[in-house]
């Protein structure tokens, strides 16, 4: 059984390309309001709400007896709207090595195609695939989609 590996989804959003990867590029802040059933709360840890490199902190609940609070360093690819976090430790970096969520958000009509790519490696064979957080991600997408679509 492979320990490293890679899963893609791709879900077609109402808002904007530009609106969406703006939340995630410098208003993330705003996450725990739109997606608060999932996520309670986010904190910059080191560096601020902009700059890559930036270190947050979130506080998120999967299922009722899985919370967490991973801390994740931010990058940015403005032009291709790409946002890619990496996983530094928290509950996660108990399980995975390597924990890599990767957001490309395309235009597509008034709307856009988001897709995530999670790479992960764990940590011994016994881990399982991170599928649980992938939904976790899937539905806080959704979430923000909607509370961003109602915005306009």
């Amino acid at each position: 059984m492979a320990l490293h590996g890679k899963i893609v989804t791709t879900l077609e959003l109402k808002s904007s390309a530009e609106k969406f990867y703006k939340v995630w590029r410098s208003e993330s802040f705003h996450v725990p309001k739109h997606a608060s059933k999932h996520i309670q709360g986010v904190d910059v840890h080191a560096g601020d709400w902009e700059t890559a490199g930036s270190i947050r902190i979130w506080q998120y609940t999967i299922v009722k007896a899985m919370e967490g609070s991973p801390r994740e360093e931010v990058s940015f690819d403005d032009e291709n709207r790409i946002i890619t976090i990496n996983g530094l430790e928290g509950d996660i970096m108990k399980l995975y090595k390597v924990y890599k969520p990767i957001w490309k958000f395309t235009p597509k009509g008034s709307g856009c195609l988001a897709k995530l790519t999670l790479e992960y490696e764990k940590l011994h064979p016994d881990v399982p695939v991170p599928e649980i957080y992938v939904d976790l991600i899937v539905h806080m997408t959704k979430d923000i989609d909607e509370a961003l679509s109602m915005d306009s």
